[in-house]
């Protein structure tokens, strides 16, 4: 009796621990994912194209859907990180994967750090420069503590239930055409690959399409028998940020159709704030800061904590305390840029979503490789056809993308 007693408390144990490693696991791909980049290029493209973007948002969430499916599948059964399984598929592939993400994930932190900086100036007035400081410094301290992995953990999830909160009260707020938004978003008047690739990238490109599964790993939900659980993890994460995604637009759709024309071309443009204010007032401007505020502070925790799991393909045996340090070492880095270049902070973040996007299908390419034409490395598992064949079908289309829209991307970066 007291043996069966014992096998029921570890039995569940573990699922409570299963649990809790696929929530954060979610929450963490999720605020990566609804980041100041997201929210930022989510206004730019709602003020230019107007309810046709709603188009753009459809594609997103399914390419989301095919890449997060296709990479937490193969990083769970391998048992590897992305880099480890890209260097025993094509040897040599997994140092240039992971220097692209880390690099990738560098623009997407100072873009971070911009967005902090947006946020609590919105909220109280504080200069973006000193906010942006303040904020990267706290993330800093949040990766100095002992028990950094717990309290990251819930706080991506709190702050994660606040933002999708808060922004379902402005999109009320705003009163957006709920029935033109939903006719575009399948019957589009206009089609831009560049907004795709970029919200793409910035959704899910680069670093973010690695952050759930890596976490994965770090909390030891791998293997088989747990791949229908992480399966459902990884699409409830899309559901998450889908969802975010389309309030989000609505919310800013709401002033745009209004007649409300936002600034998204001077060197001080913050067009999401500019929504708020005009669709709540004072209090949607404060809500907005919170809401940027919290979006950017996540990613930076976990653009850096993803980009630095990857320094161990340059250093077996990291130890959990040494990628602390490194991912001090490169918070220090970004606020470091950001505190000295001069592009505009609307501007970069929706270049980084870009260039994120221009990353993807080559990891994509790498992951669609290894369940196609490497079965040694998947202990067993048979890939879902389905999955294959969509993911051999979105690759494609990434690449495609990324091509017709590399220079549209980097033209942002020209805005005055």
């Amino acid at each position: 009796m007291a043996t069966q007693d014992s096998a029921n408390t570890t039995s569940t144990s573990f699922i409570k621990s299963r649990r809790s490693s696929l929530i954060a696991a979610i929450f963490l791909m999720a605020t990566s994912a609804i980041g100041p980049g997201f929210i930022t290029q989510t206004a730019t493209f709602t003020a230019t194209m107007g309810a046709a973007f709603a188009f753009g948002i459809l594609a997103s969430i399914i390419i989301d859907y095919v890449v997060q499916q296709s990479i937490w599948r193969v990083i769970t059964v391998t048992n590897m990180r992305a880099s480890d399984i890209a260097n025993k598929a094509i040897p040599g592939s997994g140092y240039l994967l992971a220097v692209l993400v880390i690099f990738g994930g560098l623009v997407f932190n100072v873009g971070n750090i911009a967005g902090a900086g947006l946020g609590l100036n919105a909220m109280v007035g504080l200069d973006p420069k000193w906010g942006g400081m303040l904020s990267a410094l706290l993330a800093i301290y949040i990766f100095s503590s002992r028990k950094a992995s717990n309290f990251i953990d819930r706080m991506i999830i709190v702050l994660g239930i606040v933002m999708i909160l808060l922004t379902v009260f402005v999109m009320f707020a705003s009163n957006p055409p709920i029935g033109e938004a939903l006719r575009q978003t399948v019957l589009p008047d206009a089609i831009n690959f560049a907004t795709i690739t970029t919200i793409v990238g910035g959704t899910v490109g680069g670093y973010i399409c690695y952050a759930g599964a890596h976490r994965l790993l770090d909390k030891g939900t791998t293997g088989i028998e747990n791949i229908d659980a992480v399966s459902s993890a990884a699409t409830k994460g899309i559901l998450v940020v889908g969802l975010m995604r389309y309030i989000l637009f609505l919310a800013i759709l709401g002033v745009v159709a209004s007649g409300v024309t936002l600034d998204i071309s001077s060197h001080a443009a913050n067009p999401a704030s500019q929504a708020f204010q005009h669709a709540a007032g004072l209090t949607g401007l404060r809500i907005f800061g919170l809401i940027l505020w919290a979006a950017a502070l996540t990613s930076v925790i976990g653009a850096a904590y993803t980009s630095m799991s990857f320094i161990t393909v340059f250093k077996k045996g990291v130890t959990e305390r040494q990628r602390n340090i490194a991912t001090i070492i490169f918070i220090a880095i970004s606020l470091a840029i950001y505190m000295v270049m001069g592009t505009a902070p609307a501007a970069l973040l929706v270049f980084a979503g870009g260039f994120n996007g221009l990353i993807l299908p080559i990891g994509m390419t790498l992951f669609i490789f290894v369940a196609w034409r490497r079965q040694d490395l998947m202990n067993g598992y048979k890939y879902p056809a389905w999955l294959l064949w969509s993911g051999i079908f979105v690759c494609a289309l990434t690449w495609y993308m990324g091509i017709m829209s590399v220079g549209a991307i980097f033209n942002y970066l020209n805005i005055a």
